[in-house]
């Protein structure tokens, strides 16, 4: 293992194959998953096949810088196919966002020898990144041992870590009283995957815990050692996450609203007492849909202007400071906010525009408002509210977290 970034290193040019038109291609994938999507998510499990047509399609570098063979799009780019998909299928836009949060991750915290070594050798490989690093849950602790560290616990809510090839982890040192964070092959000696996701929504993000049973980790794998305080553009790592959901949101709302426009087009019954022959002549039903489209719309603009704020932000490399940072997170939960509330609003709301023959399970309508309402758990929207309270009374930007 101390030797791992040596493997991993470049030995000659790579020069990646054009890829012309990204969205084009997430489109074209998420007509794929759509087509089995609804099977799935009754049967739930690991998306072995689909994660599979994820790969192939290429997007799995679309946020490598071209210097490491990438595709270098920028994060509006990345979140747009995140959308994309996540109308289609929420659960594997989850695991393609968090894909791509963890490659974020490496090159914020990571230094030029790790993102050369990790992030060349994701394209090379057709690397899938899981996720074990969550910050609320300090049970997998870091020891120190001769050249790097010894982790032991488990990691909770790791979505995409079963079928991934390395993982980004982060552990609790008692002696620093601090987390590292790092990255692990999956596959290595200790780490095991357990596939015991059980939520009612996105039933297909893989997200089971992650046990370690002194697991090495070489000092070479650690991207941010325990104590060492983050710059003002290494937080902007929480922005990327919060991003991705905010997306995941927006895709479900979308969905769902044109799942529910096509039956209305193709085959709702007016009710008796509107005295029109068609559905879509129905005051009510027109009323209704003008509603949720202002409902989804404005969400859509700010998510935008947010991942081209947060582009702007990256862009200055470490000279962004913390009060353009808070900008950022401003941005961002404002549209995280919206999206929140258009993904609940419209998956709830689309039964009452349909009636009761669209609740049959064939159509599967229900799983637009199952993952909307598990996934938009992830952290309380309220503090959000407060964080753009504070803002609105006092100019107050909000503190770095993992979550803002």
């Amino acid at each position: 293992m101390s030797s791992i970034l040596q493997q991993l290193r470049p030995q000659d040019a790579y020069a990646p194959a054009p890829v012309p038109d990204p969205l084009a291609i997430a489109a074209n994938l998420a007509e794929r998953l759509a087509a089995t999507a609804v099977e799935r998510d009754r049967a739930g499990g690991h998306p072995k096949h689909e994660r599979e047509l994820i790969r192939a399609s290429g997007l799995l570098t679309l946020s490598i810088p071209a210097e490491f063979g990438g595709q270098g799009a920028d994060w509006a780019t990345v979140m747009a196919a995140v959308r994309i998909l996540a109308k289609a299928d929420s659960a594997l836009a989850h695991l393609f966002g968090f894909h791509h949060l963890q490659l974020a991750g490496i090159q914020l915290y990571g230094s030029e020898l790790q993102q050369r070594s990790l992030l060349t050798a994701t394209v090379r490989q057709k690397l899938f990144w899981g996720n074990a690093l969550n910050p609320l849950d300090k049970r997998t602790r870091a020891s120190a041992s001769p050249a790097g560290y010894i982790l032991d616990g488990v990691k909770s809510f790791s979505s995409g870590s079963v079928g991934s090839d390395w993982l980004t982890v982060s552990a609790w040192d008692k002696e620093a009283d601090a987390a590292l964070i790092a990255v692990v092959p999956t596959e290595q000696a200790g780490v095991h995957v357990e596939a015991d996701w059980d939520a009612f929504g996105q039933r297909q993000t893989d997200s089971g815990n992650v046990h370690f049973d002194k697991v090495y980790l070489p000092t070479a794998l650690v991207l941010q050692a325990p104590g060492q305080a983050p710059s003002a553009r290494s937080t902007l790592r929480s922005q990327v996450a919060q991003l991705v959901m905010t997306n995941l949101y927006l895709g479900i709302a979308q969905g769902a609203f044109e799942a529910a426009r096509d039956y209305t087009l193709e085959q709702a019954r007016p009710w008796f007492a509107a005295g029109v022959d068609d559905a879509v002549d129905d005051p009510f039903t027109q009323h209704r849909y003008g509603q949720l489209w202002l409902t989804v719309r404005p969400a859509v603009l700010l998510a935008d202007e947010a991942a081209r704020q947060l582009d702007a932000a990256l862009r200055r490399g470490e000279a962004v400071n913390e009060r353009e940072r808070g900008a950022v997170a401003i941005a961002v939960a404002e549209a995280k906010v919206l999206a929140h509330r258009a993904a609940i609003e419209i998956s709830n709301q689309m039964f009452e525009l349909l009636g009761a023959r669209a609740t049959s399970a064939r159509f599967g309508f229900d799983r637009f408002w199952r993952n909307a309402r598990v996934h938009t758990l992830h952290d309380p929207v309220d503090y959000k509210l407060r964080d753009l309270g504070r803002y609105a009374l006092s100019g107050r930007v909000p503190d770095p977290t993992p979550y803002s």
